[in-house]
């Protein structure tokens, strides 16, 4: 059993210090947010992600983990130190490390012996170096430590999953010794450990999510072609996936990726290649696709409702950035609903978990307690968020509901033929002829 201390009770944090827990560690979580501890205390959990509460509560009850806002408490006996704290983007698209920052200023003034300091946040190449110089400067009197780079790979709605079986594990350091305690931490995960210096493993976490946010713009720009000459999307991604060099993960075309990292590192390792006189071409036409998403949703639904959205009601399949969720963090909905406000649409919105964060972004959005009763009297339905719910809807009874029968999926979801056949006039993205002529 080692002692562990996670700074930070966000995604990464908490599902860190849950994992860590779960694998027969004394885990304490650190926050300065006194009302997230309290409630973290009763069992009431700050995100929504499936199994998190099962996992902390049930680590809680077996005294492995506790939670605190006292950094003398949580670094008393602590081995390894985590930094999970956000880095959201600046003004310019750079990462904001004031968090980051803040917990190392404290782990300074409140560590009484030699600790690893983790970093598990996504934070800029040459974080590490500049963490330890941090550290260095605050401490009352020098004491020893070392810091290690692990980033994380988690995806929300899956974090449990991925932090338990991770693809790998990437450790950055300056000292070997400090990075091979931190690999044994990690063994019972059962995962290829790769150890290197602390600026290769930052750049390892930026370089896989823009690799991933391009292989979405990729296929969002086939669909834009699709379209054009009449091929159905879904069926090229298929075909592509098949390929072993492709692969079939992140080429479902849509409304763009949105959440919590791929916005902000690839904007992040853009801004890094232009501080450093690099021009990132590639990462600027990635970010020019994503961004083109929203508005050509709205403008096509646009066109579907005759050319004018004034007073015509439309409601919004999901609201999170992603299913098995509530983040909304850059979510495709929010941009959508403004658009459609803006355009005199009155705008309605039904999702599983996620209305009581929304409500707070989006006033202007009346939250429904069901699809059926959003459907009820709308001219148009838009697919936002592919909720498995969704996926099984009766269509006959949504028919009956709505008085204009438009559907346009932005996830595509459904299929063409079947809605047609009911009655609707339906549109996916890149999804071949959808029943109608393509220009020569």
């Amino acid at each position: 059993m080692k002692n562990i201390t996670v700074i930070g009770t966000g995604y990464v944090g908490i599902v860190t210090a849950a994992v860590f827990a779960d694998l027969g560690n004394r885990v304490i979580g650190l926050d300065i947010n006194e009302e997230k501890i309290e409630n973290l205390k009763r069992g009431i959990m700050p995100i929504y992600e499936p199994g998190l509460e099962e996992i902390v509560c049930r680590n809680m009850r077996a005294g492995r983990l506790s939670f605190t806002t006292s950094y003398a408490e949580a670094l008393k006996e602590c081995e390894f130190c985590f930094i999970g704290v956000g880095t959201p983007s600046g003004v310019d698209g750079e990462a904001d490390l004031q968090y980051v920052e803040a917990v190392a200023i404290s782990i300074a003034k409140h560590m009484t012996h030699p600790l690893i300091i983790i970093n598990k946040s996504t934070v800029p190449v040459g974080t590490g170096d500049w963490v330890a110089e941090i550290v260095k400067k605050h401490q009352p009197s020098p004491i020893p430590f070392s810091v290690v780079s692990c980033p994380e790979f988690l995806r929300e709605g899956s974090a449990i999953a991925d932090c338990l079986n991770p693809h790998r594990t990437v450790l950055g350091s300056l000292d070997r010794e400090a990075a091979e305690k931190v690999a044994q931490l990690h063994l019972p995960l059962r995962a290829p450990i790769m150890i290197t210096d602390l600026r290769t493993a930052e750049m390892i976490k930026y370089a896989s999510n823009a690799f991933l946010a391009t292989k979405i713009s990729f296929i969002n720009e086939i669909a834009n072609i699709c379209e054009a000459l009449g091929a159905d999307v879904k069926e090229v991604a298929v075909g592509m996936g098949y390929d072993k060099r492709i692969g079939p993960q992140f080429l479902e075309a849509g409304l763009g990726y949105g959440g919590s990292c791929f916005p902000k590192d690839v904007k992040a390792l853009a801004y890094m290649a232009a501080e450093k006189g690099r021009h990132p071409q590639l990462l600027e036409a990635v970010m020019a696709i994503n961004n083109d998403r929203r508005p050509m949703v709205v403008n096509r639904l646009k066109e579907m409702l005759g050319g004018d959205l004034r007073g015509k009601v439309v409601g919004l399949l999901g609201l999170a950035f992603k299913p098995n969720t509530d983040d909304m963090r850059d979510a495709p909905s929010i941009d959508i609903a403004r658009m459609l406000d803006e355009n005199g649409a009155i705008v309605r919105a039904y999702d599983p978990v996620a209305m009581d964060a929304a409500a707070a972004i989006l006033p202007e959005v009346k939250m429904m307690p069901d699809p059926y009763t959003m459907a009820d009297g709308a001219d148009a339905l838009v697919v936002v968020t592919d909720w498995n719910e969704f996926k099984n809807l009766d269509f006959e009874r949504i028919r009956d509901l709505m008085r204009t029968h438009v559907i346009l999926d932005g996830r595509n979801i459904y299929d063409p033929a079947a809605l047609s056949e009911l009655g609707f006039r339906y549109r996916g993205l890149g999804r071949g002829y959808n029943g109608a002529r393509v220009e020569e």
